[in-house]
């Protein structure tokens, strides 16, 4: 065989493969960071800034504020046993007779700050008012969001990823008449809000319906759509 040359070489040492895997493990998430903070420094934070606001997003998802207890006035009864008398054999399931609803940090009250803080930044910087374009990037997304979303049996409520920061993007830009910190944050702040509505807020009416004991505003089914919604407008303004 003349057109290939074979040769062998010593294996990599357990201690290389160690260190590989050590420096993609530190290193893609630093560049994961940087992508999200260059983004988020297009809107006007500084680099720190954007670092932190991003670091207090991901900490905060795990950490969530109980706001108010949904308790339900229903009885169940019991399957009925292997000689057809009702009551005779134990729950199927244990029962969910109460759903506290509370609020992420990272996923609820963090973006709606942001969301705030950012639109009267850019009234201030471009001296448009933006209230009556966010309002309908709101309204337009927080339908769409309502609509697309499931309500899924004993486990709550999820709301599609890429959907509500992907309608809020192409709204943004058709309110503004194109690309720009104006459409970033009308996209933004009209994502974020409209999405913890329809996707939340709106949904709160079918609790009694799911048994699940929390109901997380921007929890986990939440969290990533709010999380795109603050990133993808940044990337274009």
């Amino acid at each position: 065989m003349g057109v290939f040359r074979f040769f062998s070489a010593g294996a990599i040492s357990l201690f290389a493969i160690l260190l590989l895997i050590g420096l993609l493990v530190i290193l893609i998430p630093l560049l994961i960071f940087g992508i999200i903070g260059i983004a988020f420094t297009r809107l006007g934070f500084s680099w720190i800034t954007a670092l932190v606001v991003v670091f207090l997003m991901l900490f905060g998802s795990f950490i969530n504020l109980p706001v108010y207890t949904i308790h339900r006035d229903m009885v169940r009864a019991r399957e009925p046993g292997s000689n057809g008398n009702a009551g005779s054999s134990p729950w199927r399931s244990s029962p969910v007779w109460d759903t506290t609803i509370s609020v992420n940090l990272g996923g609820g009250i963090i973006p709606v700050c942001i969301a705030v803080y950012l639109v009267y930044r850019a009234i201030a910087v471009s001296g448009i008012f933006l209230v009556p374009a966010v309002s309908i990037c709101i309204i337009v997304v927080a339908a769409i969001v309502r609509f697309s979303t499931q309500p899924v049996n004993s486990i709550g409520i999820h709301v599609p990823t890429i959907i509500p920061a992907l309608s809020s993007l192409v709204i943004g830009i058709l309110l503004s008449g194109g690309h720009g910190l104006v459409a970033a944050v009308i996209a933004l702040a009209g994502g974020t809000l409209g999405t913890l509505l329809g996707g939340n807020l709106l949904n709160i009416n079918r609790l009694p319906d799911l048994d699940i004991s929390d109901f997380v505003i921007g929890g986990s089914g939440t969290f990533g759509a709010i999380f795109l919604c603050c990133l993808l407008p940044a990337l274009v303004a």
